[in-house]
């Protein structure tokens, strides 16, 4: 008998399939990727293998070195806070930037890259450049730090190999020179040089980043008032064209809490272009120099003959002999041919009266009396050193006699408007600040009695409003002003120059019980037809004065009387 051939056994997949096509090596087939799979398995193991064995070897050969090439070094950056004015105005701000590097290792042909680049920037030095995109050894060069979005866009069209932007945050000022000599400037890593900016690094107030970011630190509010501010450069602009001056200054303080509204100084300078500014730009004239300021000093005389030696406006003093000391004579410019009160010293400018109460006083109660109003000392702001006051090398009568009339001592506008402030706000020193105070501030202390400062006040006031006042001219109907002008002649080799004098306005307003000290002064101003040819303060600081006054007035919260009593 014939057998029976054995039925094919399948695998599972195919007996599964009803009809599928018996094929006897099917079971073979199937069989072959599981090894295909396990040669895969054994060569990825052995690459991990070979890749642990060359890390153990390493390891073993005790090379320590790690070499790591960068194109770009990790570089830091500084971020800074706005600066706002007392009404919320910006003055100061960051705004993201791009500046220009260079990888000299991908720069394929340095003479082309250093003539195109100097070529696009004419501050470069092609011969410099050239010697540093020569140096492949060095992977990071800076070309040019903060660019404006066109440069960075004409940089980008040059298409030289090589070259990339890095963002940083650059420093704007949107007032730019209105506010340039309190805010001072930043360096190329945006950190404060001087000003205010430098206050804010010496406060804490910035903040060190790695790439550009807004910072989330609070505005710093200063107390000017970008309004008054505004007014008072174009108003000294405009006296500096009308008399010829080579510069001029001026600034506002709040009598009681010593906050600063306005300071200006003109030429002035463009911040963001400090490097490359004028020496005589760069000079701040408020802060930054120390000048006689002539017979606005009176003044001070004044308080001391009052406060120290006891007297009144009435005292009689005999102004119709000159000073003799030597072979130095001290009069009168308009002798009065009789003996004046003391009020009549300040009134008139007496030279003669204010050497008799210095005279009177003598040197140590005078210096003491200087000393107590912060004449003497060096003074500090939040937008830097105030310049320290000149003295004279020997202070004996002769120098007591000139200080009291506004030569021989030497302060900055600023010193002085503050050690004026202390006078007529009823006697309380004040600190000068450029920060707005939320509270006025203690009073540091009292420098003179209030009836001392009520009587300079009165003085002051009649030195504008009597006929024989040398600051009539800075009358204003409506406005209660108080002033006292200062013509003081500059020294120069050989003596003091009759024709180089700087003319001042020292201002109360209003008189009665001030809320600011003004003081304007005009540098070098030359005279006019319509000063008759003369360059004395009654004739160009003081109408300045008014001008500023009137502008000023409203923004200051002070109406004309006229306008005021109708409300």
């Amino acid at each position: 008998m014939k057998r029976r051939p054995e039925p094919l056994r399948v695998g599972p997949a195919l007996a599964a399939r009803p009809g599928a096509p018996r094929d006897p090596g099917r079971a073979a087939r199937i069989d072959l990727p599981r090894g295909r799979t396990w040669l895969m398995h054994a060569a990825i193991a052995s690459v991990f293998i070979a890749i642990a064995g060359q890390t153990v070897r390493l390891a073993a050969s005790g090379e320590t070195e790690t070499r790591l090439a960068r194109a770009e070094p990790l570089h830091q950056t500084y971020i800074r806070p706005d600066i706002i004015d007392r009404r919320g105005i910006l003055l100061a701000t960051d705004v993201d930037a791009a500046s220009l590097f260079a990888d000299p290792a991908m720069v394929r042909d340095p003479d082309l890259a250093a003539e195109r680049l100097a070529a696009l920037f004419s501050e470069l030095d092609a011969a410099e450049l050239r010697r540093r995109l020569a140096d492949h050894t060095r992977r990071f060069e800076w070309i040019k730090r903060h660019l404006t979005p066109i440069e960075a866009q004409r940089a980008h069209d040059l298409g030289i190999p090589g070259l990339g932007f890095r963002r940083e945050p650059r420093r704007v000022y949107p007032t730019r020179y209105l506010t340039s000599h309190i805010l001072g400037h930043v360096d190329v890593d945006n950190r404060g040089i001087s000003g205010i900016e430098r206050h804010i690094d010496e406060a804490g107030e910035l903040d060190a980043a790695a790439a550009p970011r807004r910072s989330q630190r609070a505005p710093v509010r200063l107390s000017i008032d970008l309004g008054v501010q505004n007014a008072v450069a174009e108003t000294l602009t405009e006296a500096m064209r009308q008399y010829k001056a080579q510069g001029a200054s001026g600034v506002i303080l709040d009598a009681a809490s010593g906050e600063i509204v306005a300071a200006v100084s003109l030429p002035d300078q463009d911040p963001e272009k400090f490097a490359g500014a004028d020496e005589d730009d760069r000079k701040d004239r408020v802060m930054g120099g120390v000048f006689e300021l002539g017979s606005i000093a009176k003044t001070v005389t004044l308080g001391l003959a009052l406060d120290d030696l006891g007297a009144s406006l009435s005292r009689i003093y005999d102004t119709r002999e000159p000073l003799r000391f030597g072979r130095y004579i001290i009069s009168e410019q308009y002798p009065p041919g009789r003996p004046l009160t003391l009020a009549e010293i300040l009134v008139r400018s007496s030279n003669v009266g204010a050497g008799l109460i210095a005279m009177e006083a003598g040197v140590p109660r005078q210096r003491a009396f200087l000393d107590r109003l912060g004449l003497l000392d060096t003074l500090r702001t939040e937008a830097g050193p105030v310049a320290k006051p000149l003295l004279p090398t020997h202070w004996g009568p002769l120098e007591g006699v000139t200080i009291a009339y506004g030569h021989g001592l030497a302060v900055a506008p600023l010193q002085f408007v503050a050690a004026a402030a202390g006078l007529v706000n009823g006697g309380i020193k004040v600190r000068p600040t450029f920060i707005q105070q939320d509270t006025v501030p203690p009073g540091e202390a009292r420098v003179v009695s209030p009836e001392t400062s009520a009587a300079i006040r009165e003085a002051l006031r009649r030195a504008v409003t009597d006929q024989h006042g040398t600051g009539r001219r800075a009358e204003i109907e409506g406005y209660e002003i108080g002033g006292k002008t200062g013509t003081a002649e500059q020294a120069g080799r050989g003596g003091y120059k009759e024709k180089t004098v700087i003319s001042s306005f020292l201002a109360a307003l209003p008189a009665s019980a001030p809320r600011y000290v003004l003081l304007i002064s005009l540098f070098e101003p030359e005279g006019t037809a319509e000063t008759k040819g003369k360059i004395t303060a009654g004739l160009n600081a003081a109408p300045t004065t008014a001008q500023l006054i009137q502008r000023i007035g409203p923004m200051l919260d002070l109406l004309p009387a006229r306008i005021a009593g109708a409300d």
